[in-house]
């Protein structure tokens, strides 16, 4: 689904970086608001594709199910999966509905059409973001990786935002070794891999590392898990509670930042995995396929003889042929090269690496907006998840669509 229309304009009203569950959400409630504002605004996204990463994602990691219910996705109708997915009734899984990954994949296709959303992609990556201000008003210039600029009044940054986080260890690793033998799960595609006989090291608590887990004994390798805490077993990453005035009362209440940021730590508390899951792994590990290591954490390792050798905190070693690290993303808005001219012009408190945003999530003093876990100080605990992109169109949209919420 490239974008297929006429040259990119000079000029436009909108400009929405990123293409992902975010934007798409986004995209589905401003449409539903106000019909209008079709062809007022475009969406830029290197792969030119509507959820291309997302997708991409779970086809990488055999993901056969996602973790939220059925009621959370990119339409403003909560119920709108539920009924798409009438003639399909088998793809949702208990206990809580939660969508099939092909049925969730079918039905964002299914609004991308509905709403004809193909044709507002550019395909290409905005490398900065030039704020240039005139008689008190500041317009934004998209500088994109194709060496073309478009001017855009208002901004909605929708890119996920986060860079991968690497244990320490990582950077000290002294012996040069193939690139594939050490990678980031961002970078494992379970599908192309053959591992019978290998011994794969999956560092990292979260679900991801359960997918890991999961496909690598599908492909014959002996896994060893390890996570610096114990394994948590939870349904959802963040409790129930913070979808709703439950416990975001009280989050919203409170005035000190970095009260609130705690409060979102404390919420996620690291990764987590689901009983489905943790019943794969409990099966594997009982048939001798995968060694389970708590509160383990790596000192070093080195590649030598086509194998890592890796030390433990707790003086234990392991060999492998291979370490991925599911060790999830950091977020960190001052690391965004992106956003450094609009970090200078408009400088706003930073805490622990996320922005002090307004009620509508913009950024102060202009009109750049922020989703996804960016947005975690407004939005709370789930800001990254879909919900989270709902919370977040449900503030972003009346700023977009009524004149009298925008800065003057």
């Amino acid at each position: 689904m490239a974008y297929n229309s006429a040259p990119i304009p000079t000029g436009i009203d909108i400009a929405i970086v990123g293409a992902g569950p975010h934007a798409l959400t986004l995209v589905t409630h401003l449409l539903q608001k106000c019909q209008k504002m079709q062809g007022r605004f475009l969406v830029f996204d290197k792969s030119g594709r509507w959820m291309s990463q997302w997708f991409h994602a779970f086809a990488a990691l055999e993901i056969p199910h996602l973790r939220s219910p059925a009621v959370h996705h990119p339409d403003p109708n909560p119920y709108a999966l539920r009924s798409f997915a009438e003639s399909r009734p088998t793809e949702l899984h208990p206990p809580y509905d939660l969508p099939g990954t092909q049925l969730f994949q079918d039905f964002c296709l299914h609004l991308i059409n509905r709403w004809q959303l193909e044709q507002c992609i550019v395909p290409a990556q905005v490398t900065h973001l030039e704020p240039l201000t005139q008689r008190g008003k500041t317009r934004f210039r998209l500088w994109l990786d194709n060496g073309h600029s478009i001017l855009a009044r208002r901004v909605v940054l929708a890119t996920g935002g986060g860079t991968p986080s690497l244990p320490d260890w990582v950077s000290h690793i002294s012996t040069p070794y193939p690139q594939e033998r050490l990678c980031h799960s961002h970078d494992v595609d379970l599908r192309s891999l053959q591992l019978a006989g290998e011994r794969v090291l999956i560092v990292g608590g979260g679900l991801t590392s359960g997918h890991l887990a999961v496909g690598a004994v599908a492909r014959g390798a002996k896994v060893i898990l390890m996570a610096r805490r114990d394994f948590q077993e939870k349904l959802f990453d963040a409790d129930p509670g913070w979808l709703g005035p439950k416990y975001l009362k009280e989050f919203w209440a409170e005035t000190d930042w970095q009260n609130r940021w705690q409060m979102i730590q404390q919420a996620r508390n690291g990764g987590s995995l689901t009983p489905a899951i943790m019943t794969q792994l409990r099966r594997a590990y009982h048939s001798g396929k995968i060694s389970l290591h708590e509160q383990c954490q790596i000192v070093e390792a080195i590649w030598q003889d086509n194998y890592w050798q890796v030390r433990c905190y707790d003086g234990t070693e392991h060999q492998c042929e291979r370490i991925w690290l599911a060790t999830g993303t950091k977020l960190n808005v001052t690391a965004n090269s992106m956003l450094s001219e609009v970090l200078d012009g408009f400088p706003t408190p930073i805490v622990n690496g996320l922005p002090v945003l307004d009620a509508h999530l913009r950024w102060p003093r202009c009109e750049l907006f922020v989703m996804g876990g960016l947005a975690a100080l407004q939005v709370g605990p789930v800001a990254r998840n879909l919900s989270g992109a709902r919370m977040a169109s449900d503030r972003i949209v009346p700023a977009l669509t009524k004149p009298s919420l925008a800065l003057l």
